[in-house]
């Protein structure tokens, strides 16, 4: 249940091979309405240690929807139905629900799934390649945020690979992604969320 603002939004984009990644992801930004991939999630301590490795699928549409499915260790759903967040965690039956906009704030889903200003509310900047990919940094502006940094990779094709977020506390969440799709066409109901019987249901 931990650390789920590191797990949201995050696909291919059409951009130029040459293109910095700064540029890859305002391209991104401008042309993705929906996506969906696999991915996977680690999350280190400030020594770098492992503390949680989770795995699932995700499906996207801007601006606010998102559906996320934890598969592996513990199932979990996080529903983003364009007003409202929805957190299930499926072994204790609980939903957490919050406002989206509250809940998002200057997050890395703000920051790929919100409106097309995205300097406004992070500071973004390329920097070095290492393992074959471009990097670039967005630092959230907004002082409320729970993350310091996040670092975002592309590949040669163009394609968003790779998410680090590096949160107040120390801790490194890694999010790689694969078998991705832009632009599919997506089910509404994929974003529509009710809380099953006898849940317990916690905020609004």
């Amino acid at each position: 249940m931990k650390y789920i603002f590191a797990v949201l939004m995050l696909f291919v984009a059409p951009f130029s091979a040459h293109a910095a990644a700064t540029d890859k992801l305002k391209n991104f930004i401008a042309s993705t309405r929906s996506g969906q991939a696999d991915f996977t999630q680690v999350v280190q301590d400030k020594s770098g240690k492992k503390i949680q490795s989770s795995s699932g699928t995700m499906q996207f549409q801007r601006p606010g929807k998102f559906r996320w499915t934890y598969q592996k260790p513990y199932e979990q759903l996080i529903v983003g139905d364009g007003e409202k967040f929805w957190l299930h965690d499926v072994e204790l039956n609980q939903v957490t629900v919050k406002k989206l906009d509250a809940a998002l704030g200057s997050s890395p889903a703000a920051l790929l799934s919100g409106n097309n200003e995205i300097e406004r509310s992070f500071a973004l900047k390329d920097i070095e390649e290492r393992d074959g990919l471009e990097w670039l940094q967005a630092l959230p502006k907004a002082k409320d945020t729970s993350f310091e940094k996040i670092l975002m990779a592309f590949n040669a094709q163009s394609d968003l690979v790779v998410m680090e977020l590096r949160d107040t506390f120390g801790h490194n969440t890694v999010l790689r992604f694969s078998s991705m799709q832009r632009n599919p066409r997506l089910a509404a109901s994929l974003f529509s969320f009710t809380p099953p019987k006898g849940a317990d249901v916690l905020g609004e």
